[in-house]
């Protein structure tokens, strides 16, 4: 079956597949866009309040597709514009601050003391100064000083959670903050696997528009042009991380306070400077939130590392972007038409290879995007959601429909074969494949005699379950039987062969058979008519095979030999019998069966003559009719040696022991007209028929 009948006959399967992966992959997005838009920090809910949106699975899919091409891109450039201080567990022990208090501030002005030194770019503490260190009083107005004559000091604010539950807006102290370069909200926006995905630029709900985030102030300060206007915070941008903790140059406080050969002299200068805590640290009083990102996915880094990230982002201006909606919803319907129809084409084991590789190919593809523009879609929605619906849908639709075409195919062979051959061939597509072989064969013609006359005025209705019940009859019956190939029904006429599909040693024998069961089912009563068969049977070589159109072939033989056995078959009412076989097939038989020559025919449409013979009986039954059969042949033989006397006399002594032999009233018949003629010394003695 070429191609385009292939894909023709997988249309609606392909719609149905196509249809799954396009509705599955977008109604996806869409709850992953609305749940998005609903619980944005920037701006109040656009979308109704649809809680089934929110699928964790979808989330993560996100996720997966924000995440995974971190680990197979090639590390960026290591940065050098931000330099991280961590308050670790080094500064802790040996500057001899406590782990639950406040530090002596007085160390933080040393450190930005240090900074102006050095004439670092800008300096931010992720720490929330809003109380007073009474315990070191002189370190407060030390690290003030410093605050104010360094002038590129940025202090934190944040949202802290309030004893009643809500949450309240905190910032440095006014010793602090009065004489800072200004400040920036810290607050982060991690999602629930802790991995802080996009920066909180833009201010929130509840900041009423006052301030940026201090990676955002930090980047105006080093000069970056977007970080100039203010609209441009509602961009929308996606953290872009360097590689694993470590990646960005960081030091411990307690090196970075004085010059030495970790820290050398010039350190710190035209740099970004970030000061936090180290997850190393017992405490810090201050905020030390526990982040992941995506190459720390089982373990946690510090969040000063997320903000050197945003900073580092917005300066080198390598953040990444998603695609836009539109874009993902044109996407996923064009991976959802091409892998939900396509795939639909395969049988279920090419099908699952092309789903593995479709997978590993969008995956890779996705990677390059990633490396090579920065850019990252929702692909994990192909290879998790849309690729396997596709592929469940090409396993279920073509298991559904193998199986409905081997349900069909063995209706098609039990129409044409006997019950213990359809399981033979059911395995064997061959058997209906478009094409033909020459091939012996002995061929099979029937017809019900008078049967125009049985049927004219018989009720329709009466006359399809007469002749249902007959073909039902004589098909199980005779021809199956024997191991026969039903070919088809021509009205009430039927076409059978032997030794195909299947190779019959002895199958004129069967064939032969099959026609003395047809004698038979001639005395049985069938819905109260006794249907009268005559049969034709040739042995010679056809044409067998499948022939037809794309659409529908026919299992069938053709060829002057399957003509012949026809013709064969209409003999049957010139010569007054139910059974006439060919001289090619009386040959197969080898005396196994008992049969008479009845002479040579020249039949119409054909120039060669023909032996034909009448089937009598079996063997076992030949004594009955010996005697008229050897009389018949003498005849017979007088005719032929053109004695027309001796042959009338030889006929009638046969009508006498069988009154109504059909070939011997047709020889009569013959002889009758003959003596009114005029005939020439070398007559033929052969039948010429020439009506079929």
């Amino acid at each position: 079956m070429n191609w385009k009948l292939s894909i023709k006959k997988a249309d609606k399967g392909s719609i149905t597949g196509a249809v799954l992966a396009v509705v599955l992959g977008v109604t996806l997005l869409a709850g992953d866009v609305i749940w998005k838009e609903n619980h944005s920090v920037t701006h109040p809910p656009r979308w109704p309040r649809l809680h089934w949106v929110h699928i964790p699975f979808v989330e993560n899919l996100m996720h997966i597709s924000y995440d995974l091409p971190f680990r197979y891109r090639a590390l960026p450039s290591s940065p050098t514009e931000v330099v991280l201080v961590y308050l670790d567990d080094d500064s802790f022990l040996n500057l001899n601050q406590p782990y639950d208090g406040p530090w002596d501030r007085g160390l933080y002005g040393r450190f930005v003391e240090r900074m102006t030194a050095e004439k670092a770019k800008a300096v931010t503490f992720d720490i929330i100064f809003s109380d007073p260190n009474t315990r070191y009083p002189e370190g407060d107005e030390r690290f003030a000083k410093a605050i104010k004559e360094n002038g590129k000091v940025f202090l934190a604010g944040d949202y802290e959670p309030t004893a009643g539950g809500g949450m309240q807006f905190v910032r440095a102290m006014p010793a602090f903050s009065d004489v800072s370069a200004g400040w920036g909200m810290i607050q982060l926006n991690p999602d629930q696997d802790f991995v802080v995905r996009q920066p909180l630029h833009v201010p929130t709900v509840e900041d009423d528009n006052r301030s940026s985030s201090i990676s955002w102030v930090l980047a105006r300060v080093a000069g970056v042009l977007c970080a100039q206007d203010l609209n441009e915070r509602y961009v929308q941008r996606w953290n872009n991380y360097y590689g694993p903790p470590g990646t960005i140059p960081n030091i411990s406080f307690l090196l970075a306070l004085e010059t030495n050969s970790s820290c050398p002299a010039g350190f710190f200068s035209n740099k970004v400077v970030i000061v936090g805590s180290s997850l190393k640290t017992l405490s810090a009083n201050s905020r030390k939130d526990e982040l992941r990102t995506p190459y720390t996915l089982r373990e946690f880094c510090p969040a000063v590392d997320v903000h050197a990230t945003q900073t580092l982002n917005l300066i080198r201006g390598d953040w990444l972007t998603r695609t836009s909606y539109t874009t993902e919803f044109i996407l996923l319907t064009l991976t959802g038409i091409l892998f939900g129809a396509g795939l639909s084409l395969f049988r279920p084991l090419p099908a699952l290879g092309l789903a593995v590789v479709s997978g590993f190919l969008v995956m890779l593809i996705a990677v390059m995007i990633f490396q090579n523009q920065r850019v990252w879609f929702p692909w994990s929605i192909i290879v998790a959601v849309q690729i396997p619906i596709a592929l469940l849908w090409s396993v279920v639709f073509n298991s559904v429909r193998l199986f409905v075409q081997n349900q069909l195919y063995e209706h098609s062979l039990r129409m044409y074969l006997p019950p213990k051959l359809v399981k033979k061939f059911a395995n064997n597509r061959s058997f209906l494949t478009p094409g033909a072989e020459k091939h012996e064969l002995t061929l099979m013609f029937s017809d019900i005699a008078d049967f125009t006359s049985i049927s004219e005025g018989m009720d329709p209705d009466e006359l399809a379950h007469l002749m249902n019940a007959y073909f039902q009859a004589v098909v199980g019956s005779c021809i199956h039987e024997k191991d026969g190939t039903l070919v088809k029904y021509i009205g009430d006429a039927i076409f059978a062969f032997w030794n195909a599909p299947e190779r019959q040693q002895d199958h004129a024998l069967l064939a032969c058979e099959a026609a003395l069961l047809f004698r038979k089912m001639n005395e049985v009563e069938i819905r109260g008519h006794r249907l009268h068969t005559r049969i034709g049977l040739h042995s010679g070589v056809a044409n067998v095979g499948n022939f037809g159109s794309d659409e529908r072939v026919d299992y069938t033989a053709l060829g002057e030999n399957v003509n012949l056995a026809s013709r064969l078959e209409s003999l049957n009412k010139y010569t007054g019998t139910d059974c006439l076989i060919s001289g090619q097939t009386n040959a197969e038989l080898k005396g196994r069966l008992i049969t008479r020559f009845l002479g040579k025919f020249q039949l119409k449409g054909f120039e060669s003559l023909v032996e034909v013979y009448e089937l009598v009986c079996l063997p076992e039954q030949q004594e009955e009719s010996r005697s008229w059969r050897e009389l018949f042949a003498d005849a017979l033989l007088k005719y032929q040696e053109r004695d027309l006397v001796s042959a009338r006399m030889g006929f009638n002594r046969v009508l006498e022991i069988r009154p109504k032999d059909g070939p011997t009233l047709f020889y009569l018949r013959n002889i009758e007209e003959r003596s009114k003629e005029v005939l020439p010394n070398d007559w033929k003695t052969h039948v010429i028929l020439k009506e079929k």
